[in-house]
């Protein structure tokens, strides 16, 4: 049953999730590889709405890693430690689908059932997986990693400054991957709206990133209380599925 889940490059792909990555630079070799092996997943191939998402959180990381390299952030191993744990929850992710687990979030699964079609625009369908991602895994991979490091998360501390920062990588970022992203009638509408679009999607990702802290901060809270911290999950995972759904919808392609 599971073989049929990536047909051709079920085996690569098993073997790669197989090894989690411990650091930033393995990050950017799994998702690279990745790449290489969704965009020869049939019948979609180049056009897989997963390598549409996985191809923009490919090049978000890349600059975090040239971020850590230029010493741009105050707490690197803060930073690094954060972007491990936000990967690895991609990763399970993709290894509960891989297994056909029913404990692969529903916020991922929207996404991940449309990559054998009915096929869908590239634009909603990173913009699904970006949801997934900073909706329902980001609050946690916070949570994990400030406990990892015996520390919490407070406004106006280094780490949450770093975490802000990955706000103007973003800024910097979307307007070439959004263009990406768009077909030629499409390029010609961006052009006549100029920077309105650009400053939209930062606007949005912002909003959606001080959320994911604000639900970090409150998961945090009730971390070793199980029922309270399951509710959460559920709600959260619920939440991001719903808008998922709706992004990669027709009315949700039209809206893009």
């Amino acid at each position: 049953m599971t073989e049929a889940v990536w047909g051709p490059v079920h085996r690569d792909i098993v073997d790669l999730l197989a090894d989690r990555p411990a650091d930033v630079p393995a990050v950017v070799d799994h998702l690279t590889k990745l790449q290489d092996m969704l965009v020869r997943f049939p019948p979609l191939e180049e056009s897989c709405p997963l390598a549409d998402f996985n191809k923009l959180y490919l090049t978000i990381t890349e600059s975090v890693l040239n971020g850590l390299y230029d010493d741009w952030f105050a707490d690197p191993v803060f930073l690094s430690r954060l972007d491990v744990e936000f990967a690895a929850r991609y990763f399970d992710a993709l290894r509960l689908w891989t297994d056909s687990s029913p404990s692969c979030p529903r916020a991922w699964s929207c996404l991940f059932q449309r990559m054998r079609g009915p096929d869908a625009r590239p634009l909603p369908s990173a913009a699904a997986g970006v949801n997934a991602h900073i909706n329902f895994d980001l609050p946690f991979a916070l949570v994990t990693t400030f406990d990892s490091l015996e520390s919490e998360p407070v406004d106006g501390t280094d780490q949450h400054r770093d975490y802000l920062k990955i706000n103007d990588i973003f800024a910097d970022r979307i307007p070439g991957l959004r263009r990406g992203y768009l077909d030629r009638w499409q390029l010609l509408i961006d052009m006549l709206n100029g920077d309105i679009d650009d400053w939209y999607q930062g606007e949005l990702v912002e909003y959606t990133r001080d959320v994911a802290w604000r639900n970090a901060q409150k998961i945090w809270r009730c971390r070793h209380d199980p029922t309270a911290h399951e509710c959460e999950r559920a709600r959260l995972d619920d939440n991001a599925a719903r808008l998922g759904r709706l992004l990669l919808s027709p009315l949700g392609a039209f809206l893009q």
